[in-house]
């Protein structure tokens, strides 16, 4: 069982480093491990088309979220405003913790 982990999770406070929206900082809305993908609220927004159904008789054209490679974001440090590295290591309680590996600050 080989289980992949992202240095990101759902919740996380990301800036894009690479693509049409560098730069630009947002939320984690969702995370997928498998395509190694994150969705960022507010950002790389897509047109989507919809046809009319039960659901939404209308139809119509929308702005949804499209999902951004997750090599492509850092994180940044909440206090400082500035992209980290992070690192895993165990807290007192063995549970383990990411934290900044400039500031040494739980992330």
């Amino acid at each position: 069982m080989n289980k992949n982990k992202l240095h990101v999770k759902t919740g996380d406070t990301v800036k894009v480093i690479a693509g049409d929206e560098r730069g630009k900082t947002g939320r984690i809305v969702s995370v997928n491990i498998e395509k190694q993908k994150v969705v960022i609220e507010g950002l790389n927004l897509v047109t989507k088309h919809t046809k009319p159904s039960a659901k939404n008789p209308q139809g119509g054209i929308s702005k949804v979220e499209a999902p951004i490679h997750a090599s492509n974001v850092a994180i940044v440090d909440p206090k400082s405003g500035e992209t980290v590295k992070t690192a895993r290591r165990k807290n007192g309680e063995g549970k383990t913790e990411r934290y900044s590996k400039k500031t040494g600050e739980v992330i």
